[in-house]
């Protein structure tokens, strides 16, 4: 368990903090994640550029990369849905975790209304919700809208089954 939060985290339904950013802005103060959950293109894939390669950011802590381009849902979504999971579970223990996609709006914001959804808000607010205390433009497009829905029935069903 962490004794501090992570700068800029913020309390989702059930009390667990969480944070979200963007990757391309600097690290926040304070102490590191102690996990991270990255919606982007895996690491593993360096960017190819026309005059050179670019070495793909790795962080200095424990992390899992959901393969999920700009703009859109996971290319996996039950794969997306269990990492999502897994976070919240560490969050919820007590552990320092962020979720940060490029920007840190549309695949993070997404990735937190599923985390609210997971903590008991109503899946149909979790976007409001998410866009309330998180960022006002969180959840960019209708798609990713569409797979927190997909998301919240999907864990329905899961339960259902337990």
């Amino acid at each position: 368990m962490s004794e501090l939060p992570l700068a800029g985290a913020i309390r989702l339904p059930d009390g667990t903090l969480v944070r979200g950013r963007g990757r391309r802005d600097p690290l926040p103060e304070g102490p590191a994640p102690q996990f991270g959950l990255y919606p982007g293109r895996p690491p593993d894939r360096g960017r190819r550029t026309l005059l050179r390669r670019t070495t793909p950011w790795l962080p200095d802590w424990p992390a899992e990369w959901v393969d999920w381009p700009d703009f859109r849902t996971p290319r996996d979504p039950r794969r997306a849905a269990a990492a999502i999971v897994r976070a919240h579970d560490l969050a919820r223990a007590g552990h320092r975790v962020e979720v940060a996609c490029g920007g840190g709006v549309g695949r993070t914001g997404t990735v937190i209304a599923c985390m609210a959804v997971i903590a008991g808000h109503p899946p149909d607010d979790a976007v409001a919700w998410t866009r309330r205390n998180y960022r006002s433009r969180a959840v960019e497009t209708r798609g990713q809208r569409r797979w927190v829905a997909w998301f919240a029935e999907h864990r329905r069903r899961v339960d259902d089954l337990a």
